[in-house]
């Protein structure tokens, strides 16, 4: 079933849309919640919250690309649950790791109203990533959207552990220096 056929079903209000989506969603979920959470029954559940959040927010929106609508809202859940259970403790630390290196050359929101800001920000982010050779970009994104290890990119990418370290650090001054000429303040 094709994206459009599981909106069309969510508009519908026909459950089989939930059933559509974990079938061609939950692995794809799973993997940016686990990756996150590093915990089964965690990511499980935020895969299983992501159903409900679609089945709220669908009608009245209706998402362009759903496995990135899905997607973006698994990791929202999975950070939240992160934030609750403390990931320096039973989460391997990795994604504050991740966060850290990337406070450098990305500001962070200060309150509910840098809403606009943050907007902003991550359309610029979009832009410098459009501007990436693809390899760069993947590497970059697996990092910072799935928050893998380095040695899992390594790994996928078929590159030493130390040129992926050694790219995502040239990629993050690539990035400050981009938001710096866009007229961010860091």
């Amino acid at each position: 079933m094709n994206d459009t056929e599981i909106l069309d079903l969510y508009w519908a209000r026909d459950p089989r849309a939930i059933s559509e989506s974990q079938f061609c969603y939950g692995r794809y979920c799973h993997s940016i919640a686990f990756h996150i959470l590093r915990d089964r029954e965690d990511s499980d559940e935020c895969v299983n919250d992501t159903w409900l959040r679609a089945w709220n927010s669908i009608p009245p929106g209706r998402p362009n690309r759903l496995a990135i609508f899905l997607g973006t809202i698994t990791r929202n859940l999975s950070l939240d649950r992160l934030k609750k259970r403390r990931a320096a403790k039973r989460g391997h630390g990795e994604m504050e790791l991740a966060l850290d290196e990337l406070a450098e050359c990305v500001p962070t929101a200060r309150s509910t109203e840098d809403e606009v800001e943050t907007a902003e920000l991550s359309r610029m982010i979009d832009r410098f990533l459009h501007t990436l050779p693809g390899r760069e970009c993947s590497v970059f994104l697996r990092r910072y959207w799935y928050v893998e290890e380095y040695a899992e990119i390594a790994e996928r990418y078929h590159m030493k552990l130390n040129t992926v370290k050694t790219s995502l650090f040239r990629t993050r001054v690539k990035l400050k220096k981009f938001l710096e000429q866009e007229g961010i303040v860091l």
